[in-house]
């Protein structure tokens, strides 16, 4: 009887322990038996921003990157700005701007903001920004919380690279 209970408790152990060394087989980054992704929420960073020197005293445009290394889509609700007393996105399509509510930002992807496409126009500025000079972002999002990055004001032909 002993050995019977023996064998079974070492049956149910080494059971236990092949379940859990073992995969879900399908190789979606998804645990097994679950159809939640593994990241089910979004992980932003802003990188590659900046500010043309403006031609005009009172607008200028804004320029940058978010990147979404999560598993969710999450969406660019709104930005505030040190040096501007609105600021507003917009898209371009068809060398035609519109001011949009929101930017999508898509799970394991990006949003580029650039020249000839979608933008940020500050308006009312407080301050004409200058080559050598800051200026910060507040970006809002409809999931994450908000970050404030800070960029170089360049001149009004810089493109960046890449």
């Amino acid at each position: 009887m002993r050995r019977l209970a023996a064998t079974t408790a070492a049956l149910a152990i080494g059971a236990v322990a092949l379940t859990g060394c073992g995969s879900s087989g399908s190789g979606n980054g998804k645990p097994a038996g679950s159809s939640q992704p593994a990241s089910a929420r979004p992980e932003l960073k802003v990188s590659g921003g900046y500010v043309p020197q403006p031609a005009m005293d009172d607008m200028a445009a804004g320029y940058f990157t978010v990147d979404n290394t999560g598993g969710a889509d999450d969406q660019l609700t709104g930005v505030t700005s040190d040096v501007a007393s609105d600021v507003t996105m917009h898209r371009t399509e068809s060398d035609m701007m519109q001011e949009v509510k929101s930017f999508t930002v898509p799970a394991h992807g990006r949003l580029v903001l650039s020249t000839g496409g979608n933008h940020l126009m500050l308006m009312g500025l407080k301050k004409k920004p200058t080559v050598g000079g800051k200026v910060s972002f507040t970006l809002r999002f409809a999931k994450s919380a908000p970050i404030t990055v800070t960029v170089p004001v360049e001149p009004a032909t810089y493109r960046p690279k890449g």
